[in-house]
């Protein structure tokens, strides 16, 4: 009876190099991503901070911010503010998305497989989503 039993399989820990080949379920993609998107938000802080400052001190403080999104500064286009500012929106949504998410599952204590991998598919594509209509208007 023992002959037709199937062994174990054995788990170990995979290395860097093999990190691409991989294959993460859901769960573990937005868990990832919050951690990059927390990173993200608190290395361009400085960045945030400009913006802000530069978006409600005056008018002519103001007129400064958007020109910057329209025609760079010095040799760095305008572009690259875009998509900086487009990467901060992603971070934003995901991180508070994500956040969400973990908050849900810490209240009701709704910790399986099924609403795992659903809430995660759900995380990613409400963040997705929501970057794409907020960097239309960013980009429009």
């Amino acid at each position: 009876m023992s002959d037709t039993l199937k062994p174990r399989p054995t788990y170990r820990n995979i290395h860097v190099s093999q990190i691409v080949k991989y294959r993460l379920p859901p769960a573990g993609i937005v868990s990832i991503l919050h951690r990059v998107s927390g990173v993200g938000m608190f290395l361009l802080m400085p960045f945030i901070i400009w913006m802000f400052d530069a978006s409600v001190t005056s008018e002519i403080s103001y007129a400064g911010f958007t020109s910057v999104f329209a025609s760079g500064v010095g040799i760095l286009p305008g572009w690259l503010f875009k998509l900086i500012a487009l990467g901060l929106i992603w971070a934003f949504l995901h991180h508070f998305i994500a956040g969400l998410r973990h908050l849900w599952m810490d209240m009701t204590h709704a910790v399986t497989k099924e609403f795992g991998h659903r809430s995660a598919l759900v995380t990613l594509s409400l963040s997705v989503v929501l970057t794409v209509l907020l960097g239309a208007k960013l980009f429009l």
